[in-house]
């Protein structure tokens, strides 16, 4: 926790976004988050839809039911979640999400 709130502030310091990545070990996949209440950045729509299909690239869905519409993520302007993201593309992920704040600051 100390290691997380350590790196959490160095965002805010540096006005960088702040990107975690845990594993889910009962899936192997992992949940991936993009704060960006740390820095001066807010996704557009048009950011939106880009993560929107970059997630979809990326996650291995699992939909519990046929009849039940389910997304892994989850989307605004400051803060963003993506559950099922594959070990494979985890650090290409991470490294699409920092690019694209940095390519649109305010």
């Amino acid at each position: 926790m100390f290691e997380y709130d350590r790196h959490y502030r160095e965002c805010q310091r540096l006005n960088k976004p702040f990107i975690k990545a845990r594993i889910r070990p009962k899936t192997g996949n992992y949940f991936v988050q993009i704060d960006l209440i740390t820095c001066t950045y807010r996704l557009s729509e048009q950011d939106k839809e880009i993560l929107k299909k970059l997630a979809r690239q990326k996650i291995k869905f699992v939909k519990p039911s046929p009849n039940l519409e389910f997304e892994n993520f989850s989307i605004n302007e400051e803060i963003a979640w993506f559950d099922g993201i594959l070990p494979e593309y985890v650090n290409e992920f991470c490294e699409s999400l920092y690019d694209l704040t940095q390519e649109n600051q305010d």
